[in-house]
């Protein structure tokens, strides 16, 4: 709405200023969630509870593929790169990750030329009327449930192969392999 009402208008500054925030949101997302990771776990108050055994709950991006095209296809691996972090990429995002991607270091900690400040990121999307807390929620809720129904499935696969088991069946097969 904003990038068209900008066109209509011609305002060209403004329109740079929209095309400018496109592929942002969620680096600049991740990186927010990464700083309050190290808030949390590489504190002074964390260090205690390590020294008593307590692991770190690491950050997961999951799923890192490109959707949209127009974007760099490694380009959630390339900038979500950090200390104790999992990246979960499809098949297809690794095989174009060892092709081209690249390792500078962690990008998750740094900023460059390709993305604005993550908390200017978040600024711009409130003015835009981007409202990230309710999106970012959605999200959760939709991954919550994509998980629940992936566990549901193996249970009841599991269930399937154990009823399958105790019937026997599988008990009185026999192999007649001759001399082998």
């Amino acid at each position: 709405n904003n990038m068209r009402a900008a066109q209509v208008h011609g305002d060209t500054n403004r329109i740079a200023a929209n095309r400018r925030m496109l592929g942002q949101a969620a680096i600049s997302n991740a990186k927010l969630a990464y700083k309050e990771y190290q808030r949390i776990f590489e504190g002074g108050r964390f260090a205690k509870l390590r020294e008593a055994g307590a692991q770190v709950q690491r950050p997961l991006w999951a799923s890192t593929s490109t959707k949209d095209p127009a974007y760099p296809d490694t380009m959630y691996v390339d900038q979500l790169i950090g200390n104790n972090t999992v990246n979960t990429l499809p098949p297809n995002t690794l095989s174009a990750f060892l092709d081209h991607g690249k390792v500078k270091g962690e990008t998750i900690r740094k900023n460059n030329d390709d993305y604005l400040d993550p908390n200017q990121v978040m600024d711009n999307l409130a003015e835009l009327g981007i409202d990230m807390d309710q999106i970012t929620n959605r999200l959760q809720v939709d991954g919550v449930d994509a998980f629940i129904e992936a566990f549901e499935k193996l249970m009841q696969q599991v269930a399937a192969k154990r009823n399958l088991l105790k019937t026997g069946i599988i008990e009185r097969q026999k192999l007649a392999m001759g001399i082998y």
